[in-house]
């Protein structure tokens, strides 16, 4: 844990992601606990990631809401990562609320009010937030009440942007139809979101239980939100159905008219009483604890002591990902001849196709099983083709269980729209796209949290018209980037 950032002490670190951690520090100047938001180290160099991590700071310090997360300051470390100094939440997420303890209807009404005033405040600035869900809900004491604040613009853009967006992102079971489907999102698609919450937090179950973005594409109408154990008025699922209706033009006009149908279906209960808690403070949630004495800390000291966060991890179309569990059965037996070579993942094995057109350098035990192809594309994944493949694994099934990489040329002229998901994996990040002169173009997604640890998948555009697929299944994100890093292809 490093002792310092910036001019900020540093107390322990409260929470952490795929491209950031998050540490609870402290403000000697103001005397005032405060959460610091550092970039992951592995995307310091990663132009996209580091323009929408500093967009994010430059988005929340526009908007003056005491339900949007404040950001206070903004600077950047000896080692080049970006920090922004922001709010601290010392009543930790929603989703931790709803992992102990339900809330009554009037609890949860307040919740979607307050949320709905962040979100209302960001869109009259013509801001996006695009992944609100429980975990992106924040809770603090001001004034002896909890405020439910809106946090992480991860995703958030500008909505004079939103026509040229092409990423898909999102969480399944929250993000709009359109959304999903790389449409240019508007202010709705937060509405939309917002009503899957609202139905979650009044029903006690969410409207959908997506495992893909591609499913959360093209939704089925929501579950009745009435059921014998608890029964609302019919108004309250019209204002829900409406306000997830997968045709965007059938929603209310913005967040505000939502929240006050909603409000009006349920009966308007009656305000909270001034300086009442209308939700139990927790003393046992994150608390900053003592004043930290301001001890400073040199450079070399804080390089040696900070935390790395793990490297993330990537994904591939969803029509491939059914060919990952197929890959590995073009072969299951261990071909010699491997070179060795001297790289960050010494020793390791360097391993070619049967073309000559696709190499990789793995970690030596990953050649347990190695099929050298060819396949027949993405399209016909069990059917045998003439493609250049590449499939090495800890055994014939690393595609389910273990660790390998799986390389494979396909027919294409363009990088897909949409990624395939793997819902064994606890978090997807957002998709990484790269599309400039001079550079090959690529769409990159990472998934933690995995059963075997992380998988990243790539697709490159190699020419006018040949695709390559790649997905690595790794223990650890650091060494699924070394594998990716070695990966060596050609066209025929």
């Amino acid at each position: 844990m490093p002792q310092r950032l910036g001019r900020y002490a540093v107390r322990r670190r409260i929470g952490a992601g795929g491209f950031a951690t998050v540490w609870l520090a402290y403000d000697d100047h103001l005397d005032s606990p405060v959460a610091v938001k550092v970039l992951a180290d592995n995307w310091t160099e990663d132009s996209h990631v580091r323009r929408r991590f500093i967009e994010e700071g430059r988005y929340l310090r526009r908007v003056e809401s005491p339900h949007v997360v404040s950001v206070y300051d903004a600077g950047e470390l000896d080692d080049g990562r970006p920090y922004l100094v922001m709010s601290y939440a010392d009543q930790g997420t929603l989703a931790d609320r709803l992992e102990t303890e339900g809330l009554t209807p009037g609890q949860a009404l307040e919740v979607i009010r307050q949320v709905g005033m962040g979100l209302q405040a960001l869109h009259d600035l013509d801001i996006l937030h695009r992944d609100i869900k429980p975990a992106n809900v924040l809770f603090r004491t001001r004034k002896g009440t909890v405020q439910a604040m809106v946090g992480d613009l991860g995703l958030g853009k500008a909505l004079d942007m939103s026509s040229r967006l092409t990423m898909i992102a999102g969480t399944p079971s929250y993000v709009a139809p359109e959304q999903a489907r790389a449409q240019s999102p508007d202010a709705r698609a937060d509405q939309y979101s917002l009503a899957a919450l609202s139905y979650l937090l009044l029903t006690g179950r969410p409207p959908y239980a997506h495992a893909s973005l591609q499913q959360a594409a093209h939704p089925d109408p929501p579950p009745p939100v009435s059921t014998p154990d608890r029964v609302f008025p019919d108004a309250v699922e019209q204002v829900l159905v409406r306000g997830l209706a997968v045709d965007r033009e059938e929603r209310f006009p913005d967040v505000t008219a939502f929240v006050d149908a909603l409000d009006e279906a349920l009966g308007r209960p009656a305000p909270l009483a001034p300086g009442k808690p209308w939700l139990p403070i927790d003393p046992e949630l994150t608390q900053p604890g003592k004043r930290p004495s301001p001890q400073p800390v040199a450079a070399a000291d804080l390089d040696a002591a900070a935390t790395t966060l793990p490297r993330p991890r990537r994904r591939v179309l969803r029509a491939v990902v059914a060919v990952a569990a197929s890959l590995v059965v073009l072969g299951g037996t261990t071909a010699g001849g491997y070179a060795l070579q001297r790289s960050r993942l010494s020793p390791t094995v360097t391993v070619t196709d049967a073309s000559g057109a696709l190499s990789v350098a793995v970690p030596r035990g990953w050649d347990a099983a190695v099929a050298r192809g060819p396949w027949g594309g993405p399209t016909r994944p069990d059917a045998d083709g003439d493609l250049p493949a590449l499939s090495v694994g800890t055994s014939a099934a690393w595609a389910e269980a273990g660790q390998g990489v799986f390389l494979g040329l396909f027919s294409g002229t363009a990088l897909p729209q949409l990624m395939p998901g793997h819902p064994e994996c606890d978090t997807t990040e957002p998709e990484v796209r790269v599309e400039q002169p001079g550079t090959p173009s690529s769409t990159t997604v990472v998934h933690t949290g995995c059963p075997d640890g992380v998988t990243v998948e790539r697709v490159v555009r190699l020419g006018a018209d040949t695709l390559l697929w790649v997905q690595v299944r790794a223990t650890d994100a650091d060494t699924a980037e070394q594998v990716l890093d070695t990966v060596s292809a050609r066209t025929l």
